[in-house]
């Protein structure tokens, strides 16, 4: 059959313009980003509360909001409050509407599981230095190359104002966690028997922002350095991997690399991405789950469901604490309610699918991204055959000090076996994280790895 050109000519365009979504996204427009700082706070969230009240108007934490120990953790700003009400198994139902299906999933499997839920604090910001560069991304930055690459972008938060859940996955990816961070944490596996063992690593990151400007040429495509390295029990002790993490990981692959203390030996590790493991999580996270998501995004296909409301992680200053141990805060089936706290946020929903064409553990991924910090606070996971696998959360806390959003740590619930993980207490260290520590190149070469170098 015989197609007349100019109708081939149209299904042409046709495609090219279905596909453009996926190629380039424009940026926003003027009169869109003028809202950043006015009706929108200076990271994209909506400046203004809820119509109940029950969600403030956005504000920040004053970087004179507490203290600061000479070990570097923080006094709890909000100390003195007592809980709303508490979730239970018993009354969940009244509260369902700002629950996920992860959430309604612990309450249905264990009575003990509790939610303390708070008044609501919208403690994010960060440096007015970062915001600089949020509204003229919010103007230029694209999507590129499938949505793995990003075009004139600078340093952090690449779309203020999203308009896909691929752009809200990006902001997480890139979001202000200052330049470099350094410090002890724990990695805590709980078995179904009611033990648990601990692992602590020493961790170390420099981000891109950081990079860029010590380096633009160099280190332009880099999303990320970061080192692992077990300090006890004595038989890991040593052992580390040492990860470049490019911001395109389809056209250049993160690079990283492994070393076992026994064999003293570096080995390059390219398993070290998506659903690979690495440290000794007991199974029960992978290595793209670290900070609730990192990596690349090209195995899924992202829908943005839109914002809601719901009951998340925040401001859990007194989980930080040095004055608890980590048996305080373990407890069998999952963590301790009485450390955590939970507040009303709005978030938003994004459901990850994994693409017919693509292999990983996890067939879909529920993410709930926080509009002030656009940290991931929750995640419901789901297997090939469709039945929830896994819930993580990520308690978040904003270190006023230095006007960072982030976390004390991220626990990642393992439902068919009872177990979880916990990453990233510190609770029994000698210091809480250390931030803008000197960006020193060779830390973070091979060599470094052998050498011990912390």
């Amino acid at each position: 059959m015989k197609i007349n050109k100019h109708i081939l000519s149209s299904i042409v365009s046709a495609l090219l313009v279905s596909l453009l979504p996926f190629q380039t996204i424009a940026a926003v427009s003027e009169k869109e980003a003028a809202k950043l700082g006015t009706t929108l706070t200076p990271l994209g969230g909506e400046k203004a509360g809820n119509a109940a009240g029950t969600i403030p108007a956005w504000e920040g934490l004053s970087v004179s909001a507490g203290t600061i120990n000479d070990a570097g953790f923080l006094t709890d700003p909000f100390a003195s409050e007592k809980p709303l009400f508490i979730i239970t198994a018993d009354n969940v139902s009244q509260y369902s509407q700002y629950l996920t299906v992860g959430q309604l999933d612990m309450f249905k499997r264990y009575k003990t599981y509790q939610m303390p839920v708070y008044p609501s604090h919208r403690t994010a910001s960060v440096p007015s230095s970062v915001v600089a560069d949020v509204r003229s991304n919010a103007l230029q930055t694209t999507l590129i190359a499938n949505g793995v690459a990003l075009d004139h972008f600078k340093n952090v938060y690449p779309f203020p104002i999203p308009k896909n859940g691929l752009e809200i996955v990006w902001n997480h990816l890139l979001r202000y966690r200052g330049d470099t961070v350094r410090g002890n944490v724990a990695l805590i596996v709980k078995e179904k028997n009611g033990s648990f063992n601990t692992i602590i690593v020493n961790e170390s990151f420099a981000f891109h922002h950081a990079l860029a400007s010590a380096n633009n040429d160099k280190y332009q495509d880099t999303l990320a350095l970061q080192k692992y390295r077990i300090i006890s029990p004595v038989d890991l002790s040593g052992n580390g991997i040492l990860i470049w993490a490019s911001l395109n990981q389809v056209k250049n692959p993160r690079m990283a690399w492994s070393y076992a203390s026994s064999q003293k030996r570096v080995r390059r590790a390219p398993q070290l991405a998506y659903d690979g493991t690495a440290l000794p999580t007991g199974d029960l996270f992978n290595f793209d789950d670290i900070d609730m998501f990192n990596g690349s995004p090209d195995r899924y296909n992202w829908q943005l469901v839109g914002k809601k409301e719901i009951y998340v992680p925040y401001n859990n200053y007194k989980m930080d604490s040095p004055q608890l141990t980590y048996k305080d805060i373990i407890q069998p089936n999952h963590v301790n309610p009485d450390v955590t706290r939970y507040e009303l946020h709005r978030v938003w929903h994004v459901i990850a699918t994994l693409k017919p064409d693509q292999e990983h553990a996890y067939a879909k991924r529920e993410f709930y991204f926080d509009e002030d910090s656009w940290q991931i606070l929750h995640e419901d996971i789901y297997d090939s055959k469709g039945q929830l696998w896994r819930v993580a959360e990520s308690f978040f806390k904003q270190y006023y000090h230095k006007q960072i959003p982030w976390k004390v740590a991220d626990v990642y619930y393992d439902l068919p076996s009872g177990r979880y993980a916990i990453h990233g207490l510190r609770n029994e260290q000698m210091s809480s994280y250390q931030f803008d520590v000197e960006f020193v190149e060779s830390d973070y070469s091979p060599n470094a790895l052998e050498a011990n170098t912390f």
